[in-house]
């Protein structure tokens, strides 16, 4: 298992970074590795995001030492997101089989994680976002069909989506994290804009679905500071309290968006109009 610890930045310092203090900061670009645990460590709400690419040997998820903890989930929820093969993971001996964009929440206190592909030809890719956990919530197997679903947006600003809520209030309980995806339409490349902060938690997102030739153009920063990343394909952004979380694609995509921090309200924002932006 691999991990990279990414301290947090004050939004002042931001302001001076180039293109390549920005990627290093914000930019995760290696999720999915092959017969690999990839795990990034955020200060931000201390969120831990990556990946797990089993091939034919199972992979054990195990405790860094920036946990600070015996097992994983000592002190942690989790929630894993399979955009790959048919997978299966397993805790302490009970099997969850999860087909592509099915999704798990996984409580406080389990003890033994571990990801399976049901073809290591075909393997599973699970997108892995992890929160501290101050009480234990039993462990739910979600599909895009038990997903809360909305569809929003409209072809003539191009923003036409679909957003599936897998670990949200009124569908899965959590301590804190909350946790989905959203699909672009063909013909749509914008999401979240108008754009908006949310002081009181931060959000990471991973842009999936996109084609090898195309690339996502990400903007953070202060609303009038603006900064932007370019994405390619099943790479992650991290995106500070204080900062805008808005996208424009050279094609459609997929994002999984996960959120962590004070509260679950997926509304609780600070919207931004797009004439304050600069």
């Amino acid at each position: 298992m691999k991990i990279d610890v990414r301290h947090a930045s004050h939004p002042e310092a931001v302001r001076a970074f180039d293109t390549e203090m920005l990627r290093e900061q914000f930019l995760v670009e290696t999720i999915f590795e092959p017969g690999e645990i990839v795990l990034t460590y955020s200060h931000y709400d201390r969120m831990v995001l990556g990946g797990a690419t089993p091939l034919a040997t199972p992979l054990a998820l195990s405790a860094p030492k920036s946990l600070g903890q015996e097992t994983f989930l000592a002190e942690r929820e989790l929630g894993a997101l399979n955009i790959g093969g048919p997978g299966r993971i397993r805790l302490d001996g009970t099997i969850y089989d999860l087909a592509r964009l099915d999704c798990l929440y996984i409580g406080k206190g389990i003890t033994e994680v571990l990801f399976e592909s049901a073809d290591p030809k075909n393997p599973a890719k699970f997108y892995l976002v992890s929160a501290p956990a101050h009480a234990i919530h039993p462990t739910v197997h979600l599909t895009p069909e038990k997903a809360r679903r909305m569809k929003v947006g409209a072809l003539e600003t191009a923003n036409r989506r679909s957003i599936f809520q897998f670990i949200h209030p009124e569908v899965c309980q959590s301590c804190q994290l909350t946790m989905g995806f959203t699909m672009l339409e063909p013909g749509s490349v914008w999401n979240t804009m108008p754009s908006h902060t949310h002081d009181r938690r931060m959000e990471a997102y991973l842009y999936f679905d996109v084609p090898a030739d195309q690339r996502i153009f990400h903007y953070m920063g202060e609303p009038t500071q603006t900064r932007h990343l370019l994405v390619g394909n099943e790479q992650a952004v991290i995106s500070p309290p204080w900062s805008i979380h808005s996208g424009a694609g050279t094609s459609n995509y997929s994002f999984i968006w996960a959120m962590a921090g004070d509260n679950k309200n997926f509304t609780d924002m600070d919207h931004v109009a797009i004439g304050e932006l600069r």
